[in-house]
């Protein structure tokens, strides 16, 4: 298969050759940013301005771009990868020199993690200073881009202003090529800010590289799915990202194999399917099942610890592992490793395989894992939990995206919720949800958006409530406030006996929200489906308060 990439040059018109030679006065390397980025396709910044970065914030105001600036750069960063992953699309994140960028770093390891494609800007110092020379500008670090080289994908350095339209070109291609991810940019301050007579940046093409599965590892994996007796999927978030959802169900469906799909690839098969082995991961009927499989399809996973019931899963049949990002490829278990996209590689199957026999046995088996699954659940004294998560289903619409913070709740919803979800399970940091869910409320303000916190996560992201109401964001914000760090605390006195440095002092939510001029409401397990369903139907933000001890379900995997 041969790509032919030679694109014809447009010829320039006489007009357009005469606006080339003839920019607009008072343009700088800032505008070149977002020129760039406009030509592109981008529409929507995230961000935070500092000093050596004004020369991109000036440009903003001469370009079509909208805005959304946070408060906290690590939350910025956090909407931006929200943004990514609702939308498909880069998410530009504009930061300036040292503890602006250096603040970033959390939220850029959960969107490395996770696969959002961050494309972050940052100024530098000017370039008078590069180097490692220790001249004391404000901002200064001996080498910026080192602090960030082992998290993002692709580094791109510029020096000249005639370097920044390739530049980004090169990073927005690098965040879009499978797997996705973010990138880093820097750009001295004397760069953005220096006058420059360059034309106008009008197209810039920065196709994505495909990433194909090589056709030999395709057949073995066809011949060996066609002949399996009991063949089983698990599903993880390159399923989501690759947008394969409807070639996972006709495999599925061609080879009556049941799925599993992981917390990260929530809504890549229909939960009520009567193939879905839903997402009970921390559940030894799920690992046992999957074990007995004699063929494990494993598509846009790395079966890492969650996936892998904290590395106790030990499959008996053979392994057929899909996975774009190369050093996940045989990262945990022996496999067939098939370096693709699991689009095209889902594709290949589909057409590589023959149909299998079996659809009522294997419909049978799902029933019967999901019923023990179910036993276990019910044996232990879970009411109220399992009655939180059904309120808060029953309250969200069906078409609006939830954005979890690693809370009890959210570990609940992980294996419980039936349907797509965003939590900050990639790197597990605190404090994703409600910036997060800013993030996806910017790219479609028409839906309303949930955020899950628990309280101590929340207090990461307070500031955040400044933003939603700048900017009247649709973002319903439910805090489950149970005094501290609920989850550390089941942790510590599970495997000490007591606890340290979980138990938090807090303010009161509902008037802190209301200080903000966003209305909030305390609420009970009776009250919270009305509840919340009131705040996600009213316009702009709003904040839920749930005062409440939950419970996590007993593990499987210490025994």
């Amino acid at each position: 298969m041969t790509h032919d990439h030679h694109h014809e040059i447009p010829r320039y018109t006489p007009e357009q050759t005469e606006l080339a030679l003839n920019p607009p006065a008072g343009r700088n390397g800032g505008d070149l940013v977002v020129e760039t980025l406009h030509g592109l396709g981008a529409t929507t910044v995230f961000g935070l301005p500092g000093q050596h970065a004004l020369g991109m914030f000036d440009a903003l105001r001469r370009s079509d771009l909208d805005y959304i600036g946070l408060r906290v750069e690590n939350n910025a960063g956090f909407a931006a990868d929200a943004y990514g992953r609702v939308t498909g699309e880069v998410a530009p994140l504009l930061l300036s020199t040292g503890p602006g960028a250096l603040t970033s770093l959390a939220a850029l390891q959960e969107a490395a993690a996770a696969s959002s494609p961050v494309l972050a800007i940052s100024s530098q110092i000017p370039s008078a200073g590069l180097g490692g020379g220790r001249h004391g500008y404000l901002h200064e670090l001996r080498d910026q881009q080192a602090s960030f080289r082992d998290i993002v994908k692709s580094v791109h350095l510029v020096r000249t202003a005639s370097q920044i339209p390739s530049a980004i070109a090169a990073a927005w291609e690098s965040a879009l090529t499978a797997p996705h991810g973010p990138v880093w940019v820097e750009i001295p301050q004397d760069i953005l800010l220096k006058e420059t007579t360059l034309p106008l940046v009008t197209a810039v093409d920065a196709t994505p590289r495909e990433l194909l599965p090589r056709p030999e590892l395709i057949a073995v994996a066809a011949h060996a799915l066609s002949h399996a007796r009991r063949p089983v999927i698990i599903a993880g978030g390159g399923v989501v990202r690759a947008d394969a959802a409807g070639k996972l169900r006709a495999l599925a469906e061609k080879l009556n194999a049941p799925v599993v799909t992981t917390f990260g690839g929530k809504g890549a098969f229909p939960w009520e399917h009567p193939l879905s082995l839903q997402s009970w991961l921390e559940d030894r009927h799920t690992t046992d099942f999957l074990e007995d499989a004699d063929v494990v399809l494993v598509v846009g996973s790395g079966l890492g610890e969650l996936s892998s019931n904290y590395y106790t899963f030990r499959p008996r049949g053979r392994v057929i592992q899909i996975e774009a990002d190369l050093g996940k490829l045989e990262s945990n278990l022996p496999a067939l490793g098939i370096h693709a996209d699991a689009r095209e590689a889902l594709s290949a199957l589909l057409e590589s395989v023959t149909g299998r026999e079996g659809a009522e046995a294997a419909r049978d088996a799902v029933r019967t894992v999901l019923e023990k699954v179910r036993a276990r659940l019910d044996a232990q004294d879970l009411a109220l939990e399992q009655r939180v998560l059904a309120s808060v289903r029953e309250a969200l619409p069906a078409t609006a995206p939830s954005f979890w913070d690693m809370t009890i709740l959210a570990y609940w919803a992980w294996s419980a919720w039936p349907g797509p979800m965003h939590s900050g399970q990639g790197a597990g940091g605190l404090g994703y949800g409600f910036p997060a869910a800013i993030g996806a409320a910017a790219a479609d303000v028409t839906k309303p958006v949930l955020a899950v916190s628990g309280d101590g996560g929340a207090m990461y992201s307070i500031a955040e409530l400044a933003t939603a109401r700048q900017y009247d964001l649709p973002v319903t914000w439910l805090i489950v406030d149970d005094g501290g760090y609920g989850i550390l605390r089941e942790y510590m006195t599970d495997a000490f006996g007591e606890t340290t440095g979980t138990e938090l002092a807090r303010p009161d939510f509902v008037a802190l929200a209301e200080s903000f001029g966003v209305p909030a409401v305390r609420t009970s397990p009776e009250a919270l489906r009305e509840d919340l369903s009131k705040a996600l139907a009213a316009p702009g933000p709003s904040v839920v308060v749930l005062p409440a001890l939950l419970k996590l379900f007993a593990p499987t995997h210490l025994a």
